[in-house]
């Protein structure tokens, strides 16, 4: 992977995400990212780049379903395998500091959820917004297509409500999901999340934090020229 694909920072390490609202694997990559780079010596000079990725494009965006039975009926798991699944991300994202209420989970398009983002990073406030948008989607298991609850959800990070929801209903940022989703299939990613570090290392799924530590000192000392 070279950097040129994702642009370059001069005075910054660069970690490009690809995830989706729905993934649980997602919720916890950046937490676990994040508690990494608060370890990280050169934490403070890390720029976090979130990109787009449709986990299930093939849902509707106006008729939200129980995500169980999108597992069972859509994905064909067993009822019991499916709740037995759900339990051990719980358990896991609970030793982290994640609730993930899989019972209150709305499985519905989130090509809008996406777009909101974009429009999040247009006004500096992206991750939040991201972050926010996992909650609300696997704690508080809110409509994460419906655009008046989208719109809510930016207030409550600082955006103006009123402009949020005007992109929502105008179709803005729509052309930045599409170039996302685009790259992450020239890039061959098939599953989220995805990091890129560097515009050069890569690291697939929610993995330790030490992990991520490891990875980034690996991307830090290349891209400064020294050995880890």
């Amino acid at each position: 992977m070279g950097a040129a694909v994702f642009g370059r920072s001069e005075d910054r390490l660069v970690i490009d995400v690809w995830s989706d609202v729905m993934c649980p694997f997602c919720y916890m990559g950046d937490a676990l990212l994040a508690q990494a780079l608060e370890q990280f010596e050169h934490g403070s000079e890390v720029e976090v780049r979130y990109h787009s990725f449709l986990l299930m494009p093939e849902l509707a965006s106006d008729h939200p379903v129980d995500l169980l039975d999108v597992l069972v009926n859509g994905k064909g798991f067993p009822r019991e395998q499916a709740e037995a699944m759900n339990a051990q991300v719980a358990a896991r994202g609970k030793a982290i500091g994640l609730d993930y209420r899989f019972d209150r989970a709305i499985a519905i398009n989130t090509r809008a959820a996406h777009r909101l983002s974009h429009f999040a990073a247009s006004e500096g406030r992206r991750h939040h917004m991201v972050q926010r948008l996992f909650k609300a989607y696997f704690t508080d298991g809110l409509n994460v297509g419906d655009h008046t609850v989208l719109a809510d959800l930016a207030a409550e990070v600082g955006l103006d409500r009123d402009k949020a929801l005007q992109a929502l209903e105008s179709g803005a940022f729509e052309e930045d999901v599409e170039a996302d989703v685009r790259q992450a299939k020239e890039l061959g990613i098939s599953g989220v999340p995805f990091f890129v570090l560097g515009g050069k290392y890569g690291v697939s799924g929610a993995q330790p934090a030490e992990a991520f530590l490891r990875a980034l000192r690996e991307a830090w000392a290349d891209r400064s020229g020294a050995t880890v």
